[in-house]
């Protein structure tokens, strides 16, 4: 059981990542967050009855302990803007053009609730309602209704942010 474990954790090792990168500014917080979805993965990977995907069950239980762990780090006084890191996408080319429409995007994300930044984060991933909907434990409908309140809302807030 041991060795399925890790290598399913080598496997999703990056959507553990974006959900720390995500959820956490700074490096040693992005360790510590890591540290703990693995606690918990581990925790609850002998009761993983695999009716559902097991990337979705990853993300599940990614986004639970970072929402979590953003609820009692939210209460500390220090809380820093996200990243421009958070959503670094290797392979694009740096166009300052794109570069900034993505601070823009960041400046946004940080802007929204915690369970905002889960929906457009699964969003952007390329996740279907069912998926979104199966990890955050919502309807397709709510997905939807969730996602097109968010666009709308990103939308304002990218138009206040613009110089």
């Amino acid at each position: 059981m041991e060795q399925l474990f890790i290598e399913t954790i080598n496997q999703h090792r990056g959507t553990i990542f974006k959900v720390c990168n995500l959820y956490c500014h700074e490096s040693e917080n992005k360790k510590d967050l890591f540290q703990e979805i693995i606690l918990q993965l581990w925790k609850s990977f002998p009761s993983f009855k695999k009716y559902s995907n097991i990337n979705t069950w990853i993300y599940r239980v990614a986004l639970n302990t970072a929402i979590s762990n953003f609820r009692r780090e939210r209460k500390r006084p220090d809380k820093n803007m996200l990243s421009a890191d958070a959503f670094e996408m290797p392979g694009i080319p740096d166009f300052s053009d794109q570069q900034e429409k993505i601070g823009l995007l960041n400046q946004a994300i940080e802007q929204l609730t915690e369970i905002e930044k889960a929906v457009i984060m699964l969003y952007l991933d390329e996740k279907s309602y069912d998926e979104i909907g199966d990890i955050l434990g919502i309807t397709n409908s709510n997905v939807g209704v969730r996602l097109n309140r968010i666009k709308n809302k990103l939308s304002k807030l990218i138009q206040i942010n613009q110089p």
